[in-house]
């Protein structure tokens, strides 16, 4: 067996793949994010809600994992964080579905929530790979990541998409039960920019949208009432990063059940609190970012998690 491969195990038998380190042996009992060693998938499908470098013309192959190690009270997808739904996979049949989202279309392979499969998602991304998988493979990420367990997928993975969700520890022990969320995710993009570089597009001819081919985009969701938290990371990231990265700021907040010990969240974020967000980018000067307009933010970008999708 090789080093890295026994590295993987152990990182599994006593759990050590997100920041919370619970050290659960996860063969035989279910870790703080909820999952076994088994990979469980909640759905599988083109997805057209992404960036537009990301959805493409056709969509991007989503692969939605269930569980995770985070757990906002906020969480849009919690019927597959918390709610138990998802089928099993083996590494085998993970690798193969890969294959089959590309062979159907798909601009690329989109990995949501995959921290706590690390290991298995590395292993049949070599498998795929070795079978013809050549488009895009993004990590689709709450930024509640360890150094480590990045680096278990250096060379597999060609964009990241890493949430930035708090800067203030207080906000994210409230709402994430995580006050070193911050620490742990700044390591974590300064990692994913490390392994990725400089931002590469291809222009599609035919759509005349730019696909990006390698990258790193970071998320931030503005909160209602915390704009002031808004500003801060995104000027944090824009002075670290200047335009080696891209971010992609968003105004589609949802209130979701059960919050009724956090009523501060219980409604949407307003036009003004998200243009002061917006206005304070521009006035740092940040160029490189996507934002939302219009009907976006009474929109919802919830896929429905009852149907697993096309290719499951």
């Amino acid at each position: 067996m090789s080093e890295q491969m026994a590295d993987r195990q152990t990182l599994i038998k006593t759990c050590e793949l997100c920041p919370r380190q619970c050290h659960t042996d996860r063969v035989i009992s279910n870790g703080y994010c909820g999952e076994s060693e088994r990979v469980r998938v909640a759905r599988a499908s083109f997805h057209r809600w992404e960036e537009p470098c990301i959805s493409g013309v056709l969509g991007s192959g989503t692969v939605f994992f269930s569980g995770c190690s985070l757990k906002c009270v906020f969480c849009q997808n919690q019927k597959i964080s918390v709610g138990g739904k998802g089928k099993i996979l083996s590494v085998i049949q993970l690798s193969e579905l890969f294959l089959r989202l590309q062979n159907n279309g798909a601009e690329n392979i989109n990995l949501v929530t995959p921290t706590h499969f690390t290991p298995q998602i590395a292993r049949a991304l070599q498998i795929a790979k070795s079978k013809g998988l050549v488009i895009p493979v993004v990590y689709n990420t709450s930024g509640y990541e360890r150094v480590e367990t990045l680096r278990l997928l250096e060379g597999l993975v060609d964009i990241y998409l890493p949430d930035l969700k708090y800067y203030n520890s207080q906000l994210s022990e409230r709402y994430s039960n995580a006050p070193d969320y911050f620490k742990y995710a700044s390591l974590a993009i300064e990692e994913m920019v490390r392994q990725i570089g400089n931002p590469v597009f291809d222009d599609n001819k035919l759509s005349k949208k730019q696909i990006m081919k390698r990258g790193v985009i970071v998320r931030h969701m503005v909160l209602p009432g915390h704009t002031k938290d808004s500003k801060m990371i995104i000027e944090f990231l824009y002075n670290t990063y200047k335009d080696h990265i891209y971010l992609s700021i968003l105004n589609q907040y949802t209130p979701m059940q059960n919050l009724e010990s956090y009523p501060e969240l219980n409604r949407r974020v307003t036009k003004r609190e998200y243009d002061k967000v917006i206005d304070y980018a521009i006035r740092l000067g940040v160029e490189n970012a996507w934002i939302q307009e219009g009907s976006t933010a009474t929109e919802s970008f919830i896929p429905n998690f009852d149907e697993v999708g096309d290719y499951l």
